[in-house]
């Protein structure tokens, strides 16, 4: 086994020579490049009631534009060079798409929560420059200096834990975890990360996460649990809305009462045990807005709750770039299967539904993960490198469970000639999406001119 680990990390560093490391440094905006023209294509089969909505929060600073612009970046990394070592990538790997949950044995894990655009056999330096990226976006407001040390910090961090678990077998590899009872120290100040690891680990007896399920309405709250409804939060949590929204609703309810059927036995017999008391429409992310995605209430026999999230699943951005192409039962089994594969502990209740009417394809949650919606407080009050590295670090592990880790450590190598290269890239597609935003907000300028 050593020998052919050896041999693995050698043959990944014979990849410098075809793809050398300090080349990732090189990007620039193509030739006629339309950002705009990329996102009005991904807009695409959206309900078109709710687009305004993606692009008011697209609108709120450089960060939010590029949450929402994965499309975009994508289209840009078309045709750079990559040594091609295939992982299970995560498609949307920026800052604001790790969280923390607890899994089945009770530990505080810090994982990637979000698989929209999973996809398997893409090069693993796809998912590194977008978290790089985001992290000099998010950083950029204290300073360049920070900014291209913070996204250095992120790749150094991935380059050091894939080299050791390039030493581990493939079993130990998909057992490690990133547990955030451990690591929860090094984002710095230590009052502020007691309080996020507090907030996060703050669950009901029926593990929800405080924050993330929706309010029930008070009106339907009593003893029989039949009639617990949904609370309205217009515009993000509604049941009945303009168009063809109330129809979205009803798409999805009827979509997650044949979900069970997709599950493996044992969690379809679990799944069942819960009955669906109501569903209503849930505007998530900035990515997604635009999509059909509902949230679903069941209750089992004595009236604890569960909540089930539904979200429709489109064609990965990454499509282009993988590596060679490969058969995908559905969209909907693309985002579970690439949650299962990356995610440490993955939710019992993952599975898939479709729609006959309008042929979409869902995948379906328990909604108990926890985005950590703090990330600027961390960057503002710890400092961004800290968390910049805790990332890097779980993006190591997510990758290791699918691709080599022998071969990427091989051609990560151990000095810093990727990081730096990675961390200038970082830099210059920051400057770019900042000029990006900047062209959003003068184009709405000019369209809210009178005429």
């Amino acid at each position: 086994m050593s020998s052919d680990r050896a041999q693995r990390r050698a043959a990944g560093k014979r990849l410098r020579d075809s793809v050398p490391r300090e080349s990732h440094a090189d990007w620039h905006p193509a030739e006629g490049r339309d950002p705009f023209a990329i996102l009005h294509a991904n807009d695409v089969g959206r309900l078109i009631e709710l687009i305004p909505l993606r692009y008011e929060r697209m609108r709120a600073n450089p960060f939010a534009f590029l949450r929402g612009a994965a499309a975009i970046m994508a289209a840009d990394l078309v045709g750079v060079p990559v040594p091609g070592i295939p992982v299970q990538a995560c498609g949307d790997c920026h800052i604001g798409n790790f969280g923390v949950y607890r899994s089945a044995e009770g530990q505080t894990l810090f994982d990637i929560n979000d698989f929209d655009e999973t996809l398997w056999n893409v090069d693993f330096t796809v998912d590194v420059k977008r978290l790089a990226a985001s992290v000099a976006v998010a950083a950029m407001a204290q300073g360049e200096d920070k900014a291209h040390r913070a996204a250095r910090a992120s790749v150094c961090a991935y380059r050091e834990h894939m080299r050791e678990l390039s030493h581990l077998s493939p079993l130990a590899i998909w057992h490690s975890r990133i547990d955030l009872d451990h690591e929860i120290g090094r984002l710095g100040d230590g009052d502020l990360c007691r309080r996020l690891l507090a907030d996060a680990a703050s669950e009901t007896a029926g593990g929800l996460s405080h924050g993330d399920a929706p309010d029930l309405d008070p009106d339907s709250f009593h003893s029989d649990p039949a009639q617990w409804r949904i609370a309205d939060k217009a515009p993000t949590i509604f049941h009945d809305g303009p168009n063809g929204l109330t129809e979205a609703v009803q798409e999805a309810a009827a979509a997650l009462l044949a979900y069970p059927q997709s599950l493996q036995a044992d969690r379809n017999l679990l799944a069942l045990r819960y009955v669906q008391r109501d569903v209503a429409f849930k505007v998530v992310g900035i990515g997604s807005v635009g999509t059909v995605c509902a949230v679903g209430l069941y209750t089992d026999a004595d009236g604890a709750p569960l909540f089930l999230q539904i979200k429709e699943a489109r064609p990965s951005v990454l499509a282009p770039l993988a590596l060679s192409p490969f058969f995908l039962a559905s969209e909907g089994q693309r985002a579970i299967d690439g949650q299962r594969i990356m995610q440490a502990a993955s939710d019992m209740f993952l599975g898939t539904a479709y729609s006959e009417v309008s042929g979409r394809s869902f995948y379906v949650r328990q909604l108990k993960n926890k985005k950590l919606s703090a990330v600027g407080e961390i960057l503002s009050e710890s400092g961004p490198k800290a968390y910049a590295r805790l990332c890097g670090t779980t993006l190591a592990r997510a990758h290791a469970r699918s691709g080599d880790a022998a071969m990427i450590a091989g051609y990560l190598g151990k000095g810093d000639a990727f990081d730096e290269a990675v961390a200038e890239f970082a830099m210059r597609y920051a400057r770019q999406t900042k000029s990006d935003h900047a062209m959003l907000l003068e184009a709405y300028e000019d369209q809210a001119q009178p005429e």
